[in-house]
């Protein structure tokens, strides 16, 4: 629930959020119109009439725009990854660098690039800090997707040197809440977790089976907690280097899994298929820089926020529904 307005910054903006019918756009687009940008905004385009890869498209949607919060990815678990990785590549790099070098020619006065957690080395060193993020390679698995984030890190600092264009670059840990995709191909860990022990209690079936082994960890940041970070760092930030969006804690997939169907109600086997991939080793962001700069700290415990998600996925699946973003 959207609490509290911040300041009169937003007022009469008009502001393009791509990506903004998804998952986390949804809830940006929520926060903004609660901060009461511009009547009419924000400018939500719809990926069957817009079409970023399209260098047109992209001058369209940034013509008579203030502020550009860039949402809009393609994007799926290990196994999506695994199975599109040039797709992902392509689809991601030429949506960003096009759309910024258009808000710049268009002279929109701030630009924000949100990228990913997949952008991080392999091996990096945990907690994560924002240095770390060139001090390696990514995970092989999601490597064409993180680093086709990462270069929209390079595109937003040279921007800024060489035409002084307000860009910045954003740093979310893996994200989860109401209106996430359930889907099986596309679907991230938490979601998956929770359809397959929903389900499986609905059918009265003994085990389910999880990718891995269960011991590579993760940190999982609510969405509307990721929400407000990205409207107070677009408020409040105004600098080169990239900011880390988390929670700075840490879980196992197996303590995730337990957790996950404590609260699902299930109590049957969960099977850890280990001929699939764990990716990456480990994700915990160091988040203190997001704390000194903007005042950012999330507000929903990982219990408090899965406990909501299997809320809504339950009642999305008693509606005949099927669970994914709007």
């Amino acid at each position: 629930m959207v609490e509290g307005r911040l300041t009169a910054f937003w007022d009469s903006k008009r502001v393009l959020v791509t990506g903004g019918a998804g998952f986390l756009g949804s809830f940006v687009v929520e926060r903004l119109v609660h901060e009461r940008v511009d009547p009419g905004m924000p400018r939500i385009p719809r990926s069957h009439e817009t079409d970023l890869r399209n260098w047109d498209d992209c001058v369209k949607a940034v013509r008579n725009i203030d502020i550009v919060i860039h949402l809009a990815a393609r994007v799926g678990g290990i196994g999506f990854n695994q199975k599109y990785p040039a797709t992902l590549f392509y689809d991601n790099a030429i949506m960003g660098i096009q759309l910024m070098e258009a808000a710049r020619r268009e002279n929109v006065k701030k630009f924000v690039a949100v990228g990913t957690v997949c952008a991080y080395p392999k091996f990096a060193r945990v907690p994560f800090t924002e240095e770390e993020l060139w001090n390696g390679y990514p995970e092989e698995t999601n490597a064409p997707y993180g680093l086709a984030k990462r270069m929209l890190l390079v595109q937003v600092q040279a921007y800024r040197r060489q035409y002084g264009f307000d860009a910045i670059y954003l740093l979310p840990v893996n994200l989860y809440g109401p209106r996430d995709s359930f889907h099986p191909e596309h679907s991230h860990v938490i979601p998956a977790m929770i359809k397959k022990m929903v389900d499986a209690k609905d059918e009265k079936r003994r085990e389910v089976i999880l990718w891995g082994s269960g011991k590579a960890s993760r940190e999982f940041l609510y969405v509307e907690d990721a929400a407000q970070a990205i409207v107070m760092a677009t408020e409040k930030y105004d600098k080169p280097e990239p900011i880390n969006l988390g929670t700075g804690k840490e879980i196992t997939i197996s303590e995730l899994a337990r957790l996950v169907a404590e609260l699902a109600g299930y109590e049957g086997v969960i099977v850890w298929d280990s001929t699939k991939p764990d990716g990456q080793p480990r994700r915990c962001l160091d988040v203190t820089k997001a704390a000194r700069e903007f005042g950012f700290q999330a507000n929903t415990s990982l219990r408090q926020g899965i406990a909501k998600t299997i809320e809504w996925y339950v009642e999305q699946k008693g509606t005949g529904v099927r669970a994914k973003a709007p």
